[in-house]
């Protein structure tokens, strides 16, 4: 009789490098924990099992504006709204159903969760691509948001495969090795692919579809990607919720009989402290089989007295900062392109009207192509924030004085940009460049940060699927509310000659998650005595 058990194949002590990279939230591999990586399949097919999804998410920062113009829809100053509405649309429904999908990771799994998400975007792809109005397009971004739970799956997938808090900074970068370069490719097709007629003419002539449909290459092509990730991913990728890992042979000395189950059952069962069979009958086998210390039985005590909810007053103060940072993040992104394409106002004496804060009218004025460069640049800005300055950032001044420190100085980012307009064109790009630096700078370091601390404020590992399952939804409803919002506010401002009220928008919501910060109470941590130090009256 054989019996079984389930474990991972992988050491639970090793960085998980390979897993991490599939989905996408792998650091940098380096010579150090190079010997940890079991080289079981080539990575170079593995790296596209997640670079898709970025690929497909980020091509349409590029054109959404001017898809949104060529819909005809209402007044031009108004298209940086609708172009708000399109991209909220997918996070409206993915804001409604984050909570569902992680409840249903807990249960079937993760890997179907995800899989099944990344079907749901690649045909929302094909859906916009199609679409003969601004309603179709809606209709397509809306419904790949309600399949779409992957943001809460992949924080608790990242989650249950790094088991060691020296592990997590690397592990927790967002838009870590692979996802930065589907930054980087993703703006480069939408902005290159988008309208190919007009940029190739001769191949695309105006009779083909790329001509009825100017938007349906860049989306055919993530769409393509996006194929490929759903093949790869459910051949390669593991399972790693607990309950659902491949089972092993228990060790030789496991007492069975014909009445043992099949199925592991209790430990009693397994290996109890007298083997009837044995000619020692009568003696313990092991010290170690009897559980005379206090140590573990006060842990098991202090996980029955966990609470059963899982909100508590850190958790929800860090999913606040969250929500918080991901409505102001949420608007740079949807307000850069815009600001880079809409036409370039003339000034008369630049040093008078710089000294303005509320006269700053129109755009930068450059090309869509153009934006599409500078956002596969910011994209690589990103990567090397993620790889080479937030794991020694993290390092050196820690986790939650690292987060204190980067919120506070958030508003920054946006204060910065509308001064863009008075830069003069020989200098014009190195400038943006600067302005993406210390976006990226600030952003890039924060986002794992809450994710690392949201782990840790976790009452329970049983509910990690929950607790991410709710962030993503709090998340998804603030990228919801963002565009249309930053939208709004930039149409207003072009109407008083005043676009920059929209990047001080985004700042006075960073000044307000620059003060709730510090509502954050710090992680306390267990006691000589073995206890956990969880204080259940804070649970709401």
């Amino acid at each position: 009789m054989v019996l079984t058990e389930p474990r991972s194949p992988r050491d639970p002590d090793a960085f998980p490098t390979l897993q991490l990279f599939l989905l996408g939230r792998s650091a940098p591999v380096s010579a150090q924990i190079s010997h940890e990586i079991q080289l079981t399949r080539p990575p170079s097919r593995e790296a596209i099992v997640r670079l898709a999804e970025p690929i497909a998410l980020t091509s349409i920062f590029p054109y959404a504006w001017s898809l949104v113009r060529h819909f005809e829809v209402g007044n031009e100053q108004d298209a940086s709204f609708y172009a708000g509405l399109l991209i909220s649309a997918f996070s409206l429904t993915e804001a409604l159903m984050g909570m569902y999908w992680g409840c249903l990771s807990d249960r079937i799994g993760r890997k179907p969760v995800l899989i099944l998400g990344c079907l749901g975007t690649m045909l929302s792809m094909i859906v916009v691509g199609f679409a003969t109005n601004i309603w179709v397009a809606l209709l397509g971004r809306a419904f790949g948001g309600l399949l779409n739970g992957n943001i809460g799956v992949i924080q608790t997938m990242v989650g249950e495969l790094v088991t060691k808090p020296e592990h997590e900074p690397r592990a927790f970068a967002v838009m870590p090795f692979v996802w930065s370069i589907g930054t980087i490719l993703g703006p480069a097709i939408g902005g290159v692919f988008a309208e190919p007629h007009k940029t190739w003419p001769g191949v695309f002539v105006q009779d083909s579809w790329f001509a009825t449909f100017p938007y349906l290459l860049p989306n055919v092509i993530c769409a393509a990607l996006l194929l490929a990730s759903i093949v790869l991913g459910w051949l390669l990728l593991e399972e790693t919720h607990p309950d659902m890992q491949p089972r092993v042979m228990l060790p030789e000395d496991t007492y069975t009989t014909d009445e043992t189950p099949l199925l592991e059952t209790s430990d009693a069962l397994k290996k109890p402290p007298v083997d009837l069979r044995s000619e020692t009958y009568g003696s313990f086998r092991n010290r170690a089989s009897l559980d005379f210390g206090p140590g573990p039985r006060c842990i098991k005590e202090s996980e029955k007295n966990r609470p059963s909810t899982i909100l508590n007053r850190r958790t929800v103060a860090l999913i606040i900062s969250l929500s918080i940072f991901t409505y102001h993040s949420m608007t740079y992104d949807h307000l850069m392109p815009i600001f880079f394409e809409d036409k370039k106002a003339q000034f008369g004496d630049v040093f008078v009207t710089a000294f303005r804060p509320f006269y700053s009218p129109g755009g930068l004025g450059l090309s869509m192509q153009a934006v599409g460069v500078i956002l596969a640049v910011n994209g690589a800005i990103a990567l090397f924030v993620q790889v080479v300055v937030f794991p020694l950032a993290a390092e050196k001044i820690g986790v939650f004085r690292l987060f204190l420190f980067v919120t506070a100085l958030h508003p920054i980012a946006y204060l910065i940009v509308p001064g863009l307009t008075y830069v003069p064109e020989a200098i014009l790009f190195p400038a943006i460049y600067f302005c993406l630096t210390i976006r990226n700078l600030l952003s890039i370091i924060l986002y794992p940060l809450l994710l690392i601390l949201i782990k840790e404020a976790t009452p329970s590992p049983s509910m990690l699927g929950k607790v991410n399952g709710l962030a993503a939804s709090a998340g998804a409803a603030c990228r919801m509310i963002a565009p249309p919002v930053a939208g709004y506010l930039y149409s207003f401002g072009s109407q008083v000659d005043c676009t920059a009220i929209a990047w001080y928008g985004s700042a006075f919501v960073a000044v307000i998650g620059s003060v709730q910060c510090f509502s954050v109470q710090r992680d306390r941590k267990p006691d000589a005595s073995g206890e956990l130090g969880y204080d259940s009256s804070q649970d709401y």
